[in-house]
């Protein structure tokens, strides 16, 4: 505990179990020292305001909070729900704030990894109670957020499980007729399960063959072409459409959730080790094997970054071949030496030795620059 001045205020530094607490008093250091004894003895003896206040508040409560916010603001809502699920099943619903700790959330963490569940699963669940202190303090229901003192754990995000021609035949056989359509759409554009299911025929450009996503992950909207295939599938969509919605059931409403009647279509085709969101490394993997580059496969699976994209590199050697020839070909023009016949007999020995001269040039050059090594 202790007192602190700045910008011509005085200010006092505490703690409450276990979180910082800091106060402006004012332009008066007595009234500063005053204060923070005051602080210490309500603090000894229980009746600081502010730990009778947070001491009544559950997790559950501010949960509850954040979850209406969640239905009112985000697209990820079923997810939220689903990941407070599995706090509560931890800490309990009726675990007071002021009692999750950041040593407290390490051992649900620990937990969850025992469990086999893997590091981004946990971080995501992590990040949602980060959210829920967040969305609780600036409604004045908590002070401070226990997670931000906790470090996520590293995850893995360089796997990239797409389909052989062989499986993507077996699932689309083994697909219901009313998912088949989303499958193909995802595999020739790499759309987000998302982005399908709340796709609607104003965001499909039939004249210029493009499909408009508007709330992408990322942000930004952006555009994605139709080819000759896709214009079929959307076609025979068409007619079993309300009018809003792409993608419809045999009720024609639109799909909420696909994930049992998927996840039962890959046990169908024997297909293992496969996700819904795998189709898009499907479509990314396809189309930089079929010669794209990798600018344009960003754009159109929506990327923030070209790193994102970089990890399909290694599926085209083509282009990196192409490239090396064109290098090579540039390389060869510097350093390759140009020989010249001498013009007559009495210039041959000089001449060999220019040339002689020349190549070890060259080969100086090439040994510099590491071209002898490649």
């Amino acid at each position: 505990m202790a007192i602190f001045k700045k910008d011509g205020n005085w200010y006092i530094d505490y703690y409450v179990n276990g979180y910082r607490k800091r106060e402006k008093i004012g332009h008066n250091k007595r009234l500063a020292e005053m204060a923070l004894q005051k602080r210490k003895i309500q603090i000894a003896e229980g009746k600081f305001f502010e730990i009778r206040k947070y001491k009544k508040i559950t997790i559950e409560e501010i949960a509850e909070d954040f979850l209406e916010y969640s239905k009112n603001n985000k697209r990820s809502y079923d997810r939220d729900v689903v990941l407070v699920k599995n706090l509560f099943s931890f800490f309990g619903k009726k675990k007071k704030i002021n009692e999750i700790t950041p040593n407290l959330i390490e051992q649900y963490k620990g937990k969850r990894l025992k469990e086999g569940k893997k590091p981004a699963t946990v971080n995501r669940e992590v990040a949602c109670l980060k959210a829920i202190f967040n969305w609780a303090i600036k409604n004045e229901k908590a002070t401070d957020n226990p997670v931000r003192k906790v470090k996520l754990l590293r995850e893995n995000n360089t796997r990239v499980r797409f389909l052989s021609l062989e499986e993507i035949n077996r699932l689309l056989d083994a697909c219901p007729i009313g998912i088949k359509p989303i499958v193909i759409t995802a595999i020739l554009t790499g759309m987000r399960r998302g982005e399908l299911l709340s796709l609607k025929w104003e965001d499909v450009n039939s004249n210029q063959k493009i499909i408009f996503v508007r709330k992408a992950k990322s942000g930004y909207s952006r555009d994605i072409p139709i080819c000759l295939t896709l214009e079929k599938v959307l076609l025979n969509c068409y007619n079993n459409s309300n009018g809003v919605y792409v993608f419809c059931s045999g009720k024609k409403e639109p799909y909420k959730k696909i994930d049992t009647i998927f996840g039962n279509a890959v046990k169908r085709a024997k297909i293992v080790d496969f996700h819904f969101h795998d189709l898009r490394h499907t479509a990314a993997a396809y189309m930089v094997m079929s010669g794209m580059d990798l600018t344009t496969v960003k754009e159109i699976l929506g990327h923030r970054s070209i790193k994102m994209t970089m990890r399909y590199a290694h599926l085209s050697p083509h282009h990196k071949r192409t490239a090396m020839e064109i290098f090579s070909s540039t390389m060869d023009t510097i350093w390759t030496p140009v020989r010249q016949e001498p013009k007559n007999q009495e210039h041959q020995k000089t001449a060999f030795l220019d040339d002689k001269m020349t190549e070890w040039r060259g080969t100086q050059a090439a040994e510099g620059a590491g071209l002898l090594n490649l």
